[in-house]
């Protein structure tokens, strides 16, 4: 009796379901009586029990359509803001400042998996002589990665942004003062007199790079370091190496840039 009550419950649900659809699930649940109702609850809380694993189908389906909302809505941002994200004149180019496929870094000089990561993207600029590189200041985890964000931008002035980057990027215990930014500094070769100065005379020209770069992170859905994008693909984490020329390769392959 109750396998055909329990059959007879699942039906009406499947029914009801499709006739609900796109009804919400209290107008579905309506059709019920509160015996089925409650008959209906104890068959799933049951089949959840002698099924549990079905809870970590349930989550991997879950996240995978978030991440499939995620990679769509990122997409969209890529499209409308390819300008921003690619040509920004603020913005530092290395490796070929004209080559065919652009790969766009957000990072932090005191993100550990930024500073992993650099000896991927400089393996990337040496072996693929087309491959334009983009850089994002994108200070979020400390005051020190602002004031060596600032710094670095200021080194421009000195035509040393470059090795100030990759100094910072590879200073020991990071950077979490301006005394130990200039220290660095100094051992590159700037002028560390002419960069303080630098740095305070356009301290508000670089806040607005800063905040241009978070609030179009935000509008991406990046909250953590390294993040990359390559072309209309959002890359979040640290990259492995033959992911990231994957990603260009699959990028030539289907055409060229679309947006990079």
């Amino acid at each position: 009796m109750r396998k055909s009550f329990t059959a007879s419950i699942l039906a009406m649900a499947m029914t009801a379901s499709t006739i609900a659809m796109p009804l919400s699930a209290t107008a579905a649940e309506d059709q019920f009586t509160a015996a089925q109702k409650n008959e209906l609850h104890n068959i799933i809380r049951e089949y959840l029990l002698e099924n549990p694993q079905i809870l970590n189908e349930m989550i991997e389906k879950l996240q995978m359509a978030e991440r499939q909302q995620q990679e769509q809505q990122a997409k969209q941002v890529i499209a409308s803001n390819a300008h921003k994200i690619f040509r920004n004149p603020n913005d530092i180019v290395v490796g070929n400042p004209d080559g065919n496929v652009t790969l766009v870094e957000f990072f932090d000089y005191n993100c550990g998996y930024c500073k992993r990561s650099m000896a991927d993207v400089l393996r990337l600029t040496e072996e693929d002589k087309d491959v334009r590189v983009v850089m994002k200041e994108f200070p979020i985890l400390s005051e020190g990665s602002v004031i060596a964000a600032h710094a670095a931008l200021a080194a421009r002035n000195q035509d040393k942004y470059w090795e100030l980057h990759l100094a910072l990027m590879g200073a020991q215990g990071g950077v979490d003062s301006l005394e130990k930014v200039l220290e660095i500094a100094g051992k590159t070769g700037l002028d560390v007199d002419k960069l303080k100065a630098d740095m305070e005379a356009a301290r508000a020209e670089h806040d607005k790079i800063i905040d241009e770069t978070r609030n179009l992170a935000q509008e991406l859905g990046i909250n953590g370091t390294p993040a990359f994008i390559i072309d209309g693909t959002l890359v979040p984490g640290a990259a492995p190496y033959d992911q990231l020329v994957a990603s260009v390769k699959g990028v030539r392959e289907s055409g060229g840039c679309k947006y990079c």
